[in-house]
């Protein structure tokens, strides 16, 4: 599924549609060049699931967790951001394997940098500079979900 975006507004948008037919465990991978608005999407995501505090990139943290609620269920969503890591074994010394446990959401960039350590996508986001806007292309088990493709696509097809 691929969609256009002309702004920030319009990709967190699309972050929040998607977060409205998704519920935990779901693993998402973010993949996009330096900027390209992967935190943004995450920001919508979120907002989608009730957050509205600070949402900040973890480019130093490595994570930020973030609780939500949903059917009265406590649930988390943890947001990493392996651009800095330097060997996927690093994030043995993060407990890596607890954030993949119970009723969460992880949002993964860089995925590629923590190969062989993280838990295997079911949704792969792809967000590439555009002319002045940005192509999201979203594909994976839960972008083949008829509910979330139908959302999405009468949400933002052109």
């Amino acid at each position: 599924m691929k969609f256009h975006s002309p702004s920030s507004d319009h990709l967190e948008a699309i972050g929040q549609t998607l977060a409205n037919q998704v519920e935990a465990p779901l693993v998402v991978y973010l993949s996009g060049e330096l900027g390209a608005g992967k935190t943004t999407f995450v920001r919508g995501f979120m907002r989608g699931k009730g957050h509205d505090g600070p949402i900040k990139s973890p480019t130093y943290t490595l994570v930020e967790s973030y609780a939500y609620q949903h059917l009265e269920v406590e649930c988390e969503l943890h947001h990493f951001d392996l651009y800095r890591l330097a060997d996927p074994e690093e994030l043995e010394f993060l407990g890596i394997r607890d954030y993949f446990a119970g009723a969460t959401i992880c949002m993964i960039e860089w995925p590629d940098r923590g190969a062989g350590m993280i838990a295997e996508a079911d949704l792969f986001v792809d967000i590439q500079y555009a002319g002045n806007g940005r192509e999201i292309r979203l594909s994976g088990t839960c972008a083949q979900n008829p509910d979330v493709r139908s959302a999405l696509l009468s949400e933002f097809s052109n």
